[in-house]
C-alpha cells in the first residue's frame, strides 16, 4: 500500500511538471523560458502585490476606509458597542474602532522585508505549483513562509502602536465606562493579539486581489517576463 502510495505521489508531480512543460513548449516565443525566468516571474507577482496593494494599507484610513479589510471589533466586545451607543456616547465607540485600524495601519509598515525574503526564497518547485495552483496559490504561498514572522513583528508594533495612536487612552476610557454601566459582564480584552491578527488577514486579503487581478486581466501584468510566465497559466 506504501508503495502504490509514494508510485501516486510521483506521478501526480510528474504530470504537474509535464502540464508545465507542455505549456512551456506551445508559447508563441517558442517555449524558451528557462526556470529562473518562470520564478522570477511569480516573484514580480508577488512583488506587485506588496507594491500595489499592501503599500496601501499603511496610508491613513488604509484600514479603516478599506471594507475588505476593515477591523471590526471581537465577538466579546460587540455588547461593549451596542452599551455605550445605548447611553449616547456612540462617538466613543467610533473612535475605539478608528484607532484599531490605526494601528493595524502602523504595523503593517514593518511588513515589506519580510515578505522580500520569503519572496527570494521561491524555488522553481514552488514556482510550478503556484503556477498549477489556485488563483490564490501565490498568495498561500507568502501566507504559509511568513505568518510566524509577521506576527513577530507585527504584535509589538501594535503594542506600541496603540499608544501612538491613541488607542491605549481611549480603550482604556472606553472599557472604563463600559465596565461602570450596572448589571453589565465586565470584560478585559486582549486587543494587542486581536489586532495583530486581523492586520495579517487584511495584508493577505489585499496580496490575493492583486494575485487574482494579474490571473485573470492581462492588462495588469505590467513587465514582459510576467505575460509571458502568465502565458503559461492561460494555456493550462
Amino acid at each position: 500500500m506504501i508503495k502504490k502510495i509514494l508510485v501516486l505521489v510521483i506521478a501526480i508531480q510528474f504530470i504537474g511538471c509535464a502540464e508545465l512543460q507542455k505549456a512551456v513548449n506551445n508559447l508563441p516565443n517558442g517555449g524558451d523560458l528557462s526556470q529562473e525566468q518562470i520564478g522570477n516571474g511569480l516573484k514580480q507577482a508577488l512583488d506587485n502585490g506588496i507594491k500595489n496593494q499592501v503599500s496601501k494599507l499603511t496610508s491613513k484610513d488604509g484600514f479603516y476606509k478599506n471594507q475588505l479589510v476593515k477591523i471590526l471589533l471581537p465577538e466579546e466586545l460587540q455588547a461593549v458597542d451596542k452599551g455605550l451607543r445605548r447611553i449616547g456616547l456612540g462617538n466613543l465607540a467610533d473612535e475605539g474602532i478608528k484607532v484599531l485600524n490605526r494601528a493595524a495601519e502602523d504595523a503593517v509598515k514593518t511588513a515589506t522585508p519580510i515578505f522580500v525574503s520569503a519572496i527570494k526564497d521561491i524555488t522553481f518547485t514552488d514556482a510550478k505549483n503556484i503556477l498549477l495552483g489556485e488563483q490564490n496559490a501565490a498568495t498561500s504561498y507568502l501566507e504559509t513562509k511568513t505568518t510566524e514572522s509577521l506576527y513577530s513583528s507585527f504584535s509589538p508594533v501594535i503594542n506600541n502602536s496603540f499608544a501612538k495612536v491613541g488607542a491605549d487612552k481611549v480603550w482604556t476610557n472606553l472599557i472604563s465606562k463600559y465596565n461602570s454601566i450596572p448589571f453589565v459582564k465586565k470584560v478585559n480584552p486582549d486587543l494587542t493579539s486581536y489586532v495583530t491578527t486581523q492586520a495579517l488577514k487584511g495584508v493577505f486579503t489585499m496580496i490575493e486581489v492583486e494575485e487574482k487581478g494579474i490571473r485573470e486581466k492581462v492588462g495588469l501584468r505590467n513587465t514582459a517576463l510576467l505575460k509571458q510566465v502568465f502565458a503559461l497559466q492561460d494555456k493550462i
